[in-house]
């Protein structure tokens, strides 16, 4: 006998909505990496200041991690695993089409080229530190995610969303700073290597504001998750592993 969720032959409209948010969140975060974001602060911290500087891509990035831990408790680890791969597959398709287009060749009524590839060409650097991270980062918090299940069952979704979240988003955090901003320029000779205590900012201010993020959206995990399963009458016991 087949488990209601073993039956259905399509695609439901949360599932297509969870995976849309999450590869939106993710092409955004692609195209907005290079920018340096500083957010001031009431008190100074240490190594940090008085600001946080992050790369743009935090505050995008860190809504694939709500994606896809609602994701992940509705429809199970192996599901979640195959999104998040194929999403990673998906990032050399943005990478292609944006860069083909920077190098495809610009009318006279175009804006300045060279301002376009400022603006959407990430540098090599970025990318190899933002794809690492991410391949890492969102299998690892796929996997912590159900291992928590495992021992908690359908109680404790809370413990489940910040322990997975904050978890993955400090292995993010430090792979990919210290791979854009640190390794990458020191084995390619592109851009240059920033100073330990500029790197050490930028994780720990990177960091504060994702884990910030992971625990005010275990609200927005719940009404989704909630939402979810009373409309498509989905039950945890239907969720496979």
């Amino acid at each position: 006998m087949t488990s209601g969720y073993e039956a259905r032959e399509t695609a439901t409209v949360a599932q297509v909505a969870l995976i849309g948010v999450f590869v939106t969140a993710l092409v955004t975060a692609q195209l907005t990496a290079s920018k340096v974001l500083a957010f001031e602060l009431p008190v100074s911290l240490p190594v940090t200041g008085a600001e946080l500087v992050l790369p743009g891509a935090a505050l995008a990035y860190a809504l694939t991690f709500v994606a896809s831990d609602c994701y992940a408790e509705l429809y199970g680890r192996r599901a979640a695993q195959v999104v998040v791969n194929v999403a990673f597959v998906m990032n050399f398709v943005v990478l292609a089409l944006v860069w083909s287009t920077i190098a495809a060749p610009a009318a006279e009524t175009s804006i300045d080229p060279q301002m376009f590839a400022d603006v959407l060409g990430a540098s090599t650097n970025i990318v190899l530190g933002s794809l690492l991270a991410y391949v890492v980062s969102q299998n690892w918090d796929v996997i912590v995610f159900h291992r928590i299940r495992e021992y908690t069952g359908r109680e404790k979704l809370w413990l489940r969303n910040v322990a997975s979240t904050a978890s993955s988003q400090a292995i993010d955090t430090v792979i990919f700073v210290a791979i854009a901003f640190a390794v990458a320029p020191a084995l390619l000779g592109v851009g240059v290597v920033l100073p330990f205590e500029a790197i050490l900012s930028l994780m720990i201010g990177q960091y504060l504001l994702k884990l910030l993020i992971a625990i005010l959206d275990t609200p927005v995990v719940y009404a989704v998750v909630h939402l979810v399963r009373s409309r498509d009458g989905l039950e945890a016991t239907e969720v496979p592993s």
